[in-house]
């Protein structure tokens, strides 16, 4: 299948895989797998939605995360350029994350997934139960 890429005259059109540069390539999955892991995308509403965050608040916001996880998915997302890091000099330590203008632009490209969701819910619904029914039966 070819991947789809904006041409210099403004279109959209196919784009062989020879043609795509492989770091491209390689950046793309690796951002879906991390990207599409449902702890970076409630991070990314978090921080969206209520700003610059403790890291305590952020993991009282995330029912059944682990602090491990939240450490490691932050430290993830903070080398992709997605969350920045601040911690204030005070004793003990404040650390606050907040989400960075690429984050803030992958959270919006992401969104579309949200608005299919909620356009095709009855449909998926509807599908699941068909398939679950013939599964059963």
């Amino acid at each position: 299948m070819p991947a789809i890429a904006n041409q210099p005259d403004g279109l959209t059109s196919p784009k062989r895989y020879d043609e795509i540069d492989p770091r491209v390539e390689a950046l793309v999955h690796d951002l879906i797998g991390q990207v599409a892991d449902k702890w970076t995308m409630l991070l990314i509403e978090i921080l969206h939605d209520h700003g610059e965050q403790r890291f305590t608040r952020i993991f009282k916001k995330i029912p059944g995360i682990s602090q491990k996880m939240l450490t490691q998915t932050l430290r993830q997302m903070e080398r992709n350029g997605l969350v920045h890091r601040t911690v204030h000099p005070v004793v003990p330590p404040r650390v606050e994350y907040r989400l960075t203008d690429l984050g803030e632009s992958l959270g919006e490209a992401f969104c579309g997934v949200w608005t299919w969701a909620e356009t095709h819910l009855e449909k998926v619904d509807t599908a699941r139960r068909r398939f679950d029914d013939r599964a059963a039966g």
